[in-house]
């Protein structure tokens, strides 16, 4: 038998064996891109990710440094890791932008995010509210006989996670400011 025949039925060592040598699974990165503050940088930024077709779960901007008129764009957004690959370089591309840090892979980063949510409702459905605010550390920010806005400050999971448990008692609106995340350290 010679050294080259594999047996029937295995593609093991075929060199017809067309698997991507890349994963397929879908991963969430947050990216962090420093870019110049003039008219028509965020149109380019986002119309990169929506002319190739990539999803962007979360989108926060604004301006940092005043007097260097720099901006940065935070961005959370799902693909393989070879289309998260494309996506940095593509916006490394970009002539406006500075730098891109991804800080899923960098090591370690703070994310956060703020949120406002009006629940409607009375008697024991309120009070459990109330309850479930003062544990998830929610402060209240208006409040009417019938209903209230809380004020949330957490990571996406946090916010998620105090919204589901509102829906059973009269969640009737969220309004949320997207991710804004940083490296840790040095």
């Amino acid at each position: 038998m010679s050294p080259l025949k594999i047996k029937q039925g295995s593609n093991k060592h075929s060199a017809y064996n067309l698997r991507p040598t890349f994963s397929d699974i879908q991963e969430t990165h947050t990216l962090a891109v420093l870019v110049e503050n003039e008219p028509g940088v965020l149109a380019r930024v986002i119309g990169l990710f929506s002319g190739r077709g990539y999803n962007i779960e979360s989108l926060t901007v604004a301006e940092i440094d005043h007097e260097g008129h720099l901006s940065r764009i935070t961005v959370v957004t799902t693909g393989t890791p070879q289309v998260i690959e494309q996506i940095k370089a593509q916006l490394g591309r970009i002539v406006p932008v500075h730098e891109v840090h991804d800080l899923t892979v960098e090591g370690r980063s703070v994310e956060r995010e703020l949120a406002l949510i009006k629940v409607t409702g009375t008697g024991d459905k309120r009070v459990e509210a109330l309850r479930l605010a003062d544990i998830f550390r929610a402060n209240v920010v208006d409040s009417t006989l019938e209903s209230f806005v809380f004020e949330l400050t957490g990571t996406p999971d946090k916010i998620d996670a105090f919204a589901d448990l509102m829906r059973p008692l009269g969640l009737d609106d969220v309004a949320r400011t997207g991710v804004a995340a940083l490296a840790r350290g040095a």
